[in-house]
């Protein structure tokens, strides 16, 4: 009777040590097979190194506006501002005319903000791209509550579009594509780093 519990422990015992064995090597070969990097992409939304804002330049968005689309956009806007001229100022000043004007100035007594007041400059295409991007960064302090067009093609066309409004500034030429990868340029250099050993050469034997 002894010697068969003997013989069913050592079995026993046996098949925990290889269980255990095998629980260990396991795990080994799964912790090594998973991958270091843990959490997973959420589509539509990009992490800080996958690049920023690599679209086309605010000029060349400008270039090809589309004013239409431009007046669309001000939708949002209509809320508070008037556009016509001579028209009155709301929540928001009247915007007629306001692409080129200082800012924070005139508007039929408009009570501008100080953030703005003290801003200085004016209503360049560039400003008002930044402006409408995000008015509080642009002006921190600034009583404009709307949060900021956050579509860059949006933002030009409603600049376009504004610019129509009494002011008819010029717009920008679109910017010159780059050249592909800098490869002519590079080898232009080479050449010329080349080419200006034997020119010195020639000037000493002269």
């Amino acid at each position: 009777m002894g010697d068969r519990f003997n013989t069913v422990a050592g079995w026993a015992l046996f098949a925990g040590i290889i269980a255990l064995g095998g629980g260990i090597v396991s795990s080994k070969y799964f912790h090594a097979e998973r991958p270091e990097k843990m959490g997973y992409a959420i589509e539509g939304v990009e992490t800080e190194s996958e690049g920023g804002d690599s679209g086309p330049s605010l000029n060349s968005l400008l270039a090809s506006a589309d004013v239409a689309a431009g007046e669309k956009v001000f939708a949002k806007c209509a809320a508070c501002h008037t556009v016509n001229q001579g028209g009155a100022n709301g929540i928001g000043p009247n915007l007629y005319a306001t692409v080129g004007e200082p800012i924070g100035q005139g508007k039929g007594g408009f009570a501008f903000s100080d953030a703005l007041k003290s801003k200085g400059g004016e209503w360049s295409f560039d400003n008002l791209d930044h402006w409408l991007k995000s008015p509080r960064e642009f002006a921190p302090g600034t009583k404009m509550t709307f949060a900021g067009l956050g579509n860059p093609a949006d933002r030009a066309n409603l600049i376009a579009w504004l610019n129509t409004q009494g002011s008819n500034l010029p717009l920008p030429a679109a910017d010159a594509a780059p050249a592909a990868g800098g490869e002519a340029a590079a080898a232009d250099n080479a050449s010329n780093a080349a080419e200006a050993p034997a020119e010195n050469a020639a000037n000493t034997s002269e």
